[in-house]
């Protein structure tokens, strides 16, 4: 488990969930070899725009973000099924997954990688790779 991350997840419901993602390997090299399999699953499908960001040091959610879009909801929800069959067929673990119910914006989380598969319109109306790609901030004010 990551390094400042809560030991258990509150949901909607207020169940408590103690089920995150378990990689059976730890490490950087994990977490490489996790995003390799995730990108060569996402060529797999077809998916578009791929974004990778490097989110090392800058959060305790995970080592990558993967930012990719899906030409439909069906797309985007076929994309996802393949994912996540990839990801457990390659001993990564089991991956949390939210929204892939609608297939507008689907969160997959391995724990080391995680990835937002988005319809072009969702994605571009959150743009998230703009808020995570932003300069990072000295510690001095800037007014």
């Amino acid at each position: 488990m990551k390094k400042g991350r809560p030991l258990t997840t509150l949901h909607a419901k207020g169940a408590a969930d103690d089920t995150a993602p378990k990689s059976r390997k730890s490490g950087a090299h994990a977490a490489d070899q996790a995003l390799s399999t995730v990108l060569t699953s996402l060529e797999d499908s077809k998916a578009e725009d791929i974004v990778t960001i490097d989110i090392k040091g800058k959060s305790a959610l995970g080592d990558h973000m993967v930012v990719v879009s899906g030409r439909s909801n069906r797309h985007v929800v076929a994309i996802c099924d393949h994912l996540v069959k990839d990801i457990k067929q390659s001993g990564i673990g089991t991956p949390r997954i939210e929204g892939q119910e609608a297939g507008d914006w689907v969160l997959i989380d391995t724990g080391d990688v995680i990835v937002h598969v988005f319809r072009p319109e969702v994605r571009e109306f959150y743009n998230i790779e703009k808020m995570w790609s932003a300069p990072e901030m000295n510690e001095g004010r800037l007014h």
